[in-house]
């Protein structure tokens, strides 16, 4: 098992703050947190705010706020957003995606204590859910490798 939660660790390139920006809906993204916070108000200039602030962190707190309603399809289209954004992060660095793949078939666990649905929170009960969606998209980077190696036989 691999976990992980800060960016600065080993495996810290897993996490949602880690600086690898990306391009994704004609916008580029500086972080994966930027771009998942920012979408849960799409269309509205605080999507905007949140994509331009400085940091992950502000992103998050940006993205936290009800003072503005939520997108009413959010809690059906999260997992899509943050599969989408993971898969722009993973496609647009490829030291990224080596070292995603060479996590073989290790479990991936994000370690967060508080986080019951994207990690594994406190004793380990959580979902899980952005571990699974990295394990989900290292199965799909590796597929592509496999459909590119076969081209031209």
């Amino acid at each position: 098992m691999i976990s992980f939660y800060v960016p600065s660790d080993e495996y810290g390139f897993l996490c949602n703050f880690s600086a690898h920006g990306f391009t994704l809906d004609d916008c580029y993204w500086p972080t994966v947190e930027h771009y998942f916070q920012a979408q849960k108000f799409a269309g509205s200039d605080h999507e905007e705010r949140i994509r331009v602030s400085r940091t992950p962190k502000e992103a998050k707190n940006l993205g936290q706020t009800r003072k503005l309603p939520v997108r009413p399809d959010w809690e059906d289209v999260k997992v899509d957003v943050m599969r989408n954004a993971l898969t722009a992060k993973f496609t647009t660095h490829s030291d990224l995606r080596d070292a995603l793949l060479a996590t073989g078939d290790e479990e991936l666990v994000e370690n967060a204590p508080t986080d019951y649905f994207w990690g594994c929170g406190k004793h380990g009960g959580g979902q899980n859910m952005l571990g699974k969606l990295l394990m989900e998209t290292r199965q799909l980077l590796r597929a592509g490798e496999r459909d590119s190696s076969s081209v031209g036989g």
